[in-house]
């Protein structure tokens, strides 16, 4: 059997990595610097983002309503509406239950159901993360937030039609939420 990495390595579209190091390293993320050598004998730099694989949960509860997560992003300046997601820590072997601690975590609701529904790499050309989606069914509230130190977030829970529609309309610009919706919207369409 042949596994990825080494068909990766045979396409003619392949660089070689000839060194790696990390940059920078803050919480959440490193910068990694790889010396490559391109198809055409090029030697340069690439520079990228290494992050932990992360969970994001579409969460419903009982009534078909969604947790949302109202949540400051720094980086954009504003108040930003999206799922319950986190980083898998470096223990977790079973990324089914890191959704469920996330979505606790994050906004107090625990998940009577979960299920898989697939996995993405959001912007591949700038960092290696993965995203772990999940749908979440009978989502109740049991208890408080439990948020990291740089965490800002209000919980919002809203109509799915609404979701939706903001989803559509650029309303919501988050892409892990928009993937999470807009995946299980087109899934439930083909069922």
């Amino acid at each position: 059997m042949v596994d990825d990495d080494d068909t990766a390595q045979a396409d003619e579209l392949a660089w070689e990595t000839t060194a790696s190091a990390v940059e920078y390293t803050c919480p959440g993320f490193d910068v990694q610097m790889d010396d490559v050598v391109l198809p055409d004998g090029t030697e340069t730099e690439f520079h990228y983002v290494d992050e932990p694989e992360a969970v994001v949960v579409l969460p419903f509860t009982p009534d078909d309503d969604v947790v949302l997560v109202e949540e400051w992003r720094q980086a954009v300046g504003r108040v930003n509406r999206g799922l319950p997601a986190g980083s898998l820590e470096s223990d977790d072997d079973d990324i089914a239950a890191a959704a469920r601690r996330e979505l606790t975590e994050e906004t107090g609701y625990e998940a009577g159901s979960l299920e898989y529904v697939g996995s993405v790499e959001p912007a591949n050309g700038l960092l290696n993360s993965v995203h772990h989606h999940f749908v979440a069914r009978d989502c109740e509230p049991t208890g408080e937030q439990e948020l990291d130190f740089n965490e800002s977030i209000r919980v919002a829970v809203e109509p799915y039609d609404d979701v939706l529609t903001a989803a559509l309309d650029g309303e919501m610009r988050d892409g892990r939420a928009l993937h999470g919706v807009l995946r299980y919207e087109l899934a439930e369409r083909w069922r």
